[in-house]
């Protein structure tokens, strides 16, 4: 249950990381040990979501799903934003190929609207079990919003001046809109009084489901009657919980943010202030 093929690629990725920041620190550009430590953060987060035994219990509890869901695209994004050094990110994006996109995706209502649009979206019930029951759909779906997600955390995380940043003030309007767009995704699943989606309460559904992560040859071997062997909880509950547990982890991270954003902002007007001279100085000097 837990991948080592992942761990092994995420190994190597951050190997790859490490001889970049001794590259970068070799021009004079030092990489700071807060950056190295989110982006290990970023790393140990995303195996935990991928490559872990929640992967397989998000294909069992729908409870699961969602935690893998917050920990995956409310979680790492923004490490990974901050762990990696301002020099990368500029060779990347300033790139004449890559710069006319990345602009446009990165405009903080494009990236609000496409990101809480694409989540609710994906948790339509047809959706859902479509994308739940193919490999190549849920691939490509679960980058897309991954995608999707770090645009919509760029203009809240990133550092570079080359590029427009948002106000303080901006910015927790911006984490408190994000919230709400977030909302009723959340308060449809929470507050539904039935189970809504196939691959968990249809035998069927979910066999196909299970087959993403665990093998044929595996599952032929075991009599599975449905999600009810390995979940405990009622369906509807389980879903509830779901809801519940992506808006705690959701309010967890926003909290988070609201409060390294305001004394930062704070810090910033203080910095103002301070140089600022007072009337009755200047009045002195002249």
């Amino acid at each position: 249950m837990w991948s080592p093929y992942l761990f092994c690629f995420l190994v190597l990725i951050t190997v790859l990381y490490f001889l970049l920041c001794r590259r970068l620190s070799s021009h004079r550009e030092q990489v700071t040990r807060k950056e190295k430590a989110l982006f290990v953060l970023a790393m140990a987060f995303l195996y935990l979501a991928e490559g872990s035994p929640i992967d397989l219990l998000g294909h069992i509890m729908f409870s699961a799903h969602m935690g893998q869901m917050a920990v995956l695209y409310l979680v790492v994004p923004p490490l990974l934003i901050a762990g990696i050094p301002a020099q990368a990110w500029r060779k990347l994006i300033f790139h004449p190929m890559v710069k006319p996109v990345f602009s446009f995706f990165s405009v903080p209502l494009i990236a609000l609207l496409l990101f809480n649009g694409l989540f609710s979206i994906y948790h339509v019930p047809f959706i859902f079990d479509l994308v739940k029951t193919d490999s190549l759909y849920h691939t490509l779906m679960t980058c897309l919003i991954f995608i999707t997600a770090f645009f919509m955390w760029w203009p809240l995380v990133h550092k570079l001046k080359e590029l427009p940043q948002l106000s303080g003030l901006m910015k927790l309007g911006y984490i408190m809109a994000d919230g709400i767009l977030l909302t009723p995704a959340c308060a449809l699943i929470m507050f539904s009084g039935t189970p809504l989606y196939a691959t968990y309460t249809e035998p069927s559904a979910w066999a196909e489901a299970m087959k993403l992560c665990v093998p044929a040859d595996m599952l032929g071997q075991i009599p599975l009657t449905g999600p009810e062997m390995f979940n405990t909880l009622p369906l509807v509950e389980d879903q509830q919980l779901g809801a519940v547990i992506m808006k705690i982890i959701q309010e967890i991270v926003y909290g988070t943010c609201l409060a390294i954003i305001f004394f930062q902002w704070v810090k910033k007007e203080r910095e103002k202030d301070g140089q600022e001279e007072p009337p009755y100085i200047q009045h002195h000097l002249s």
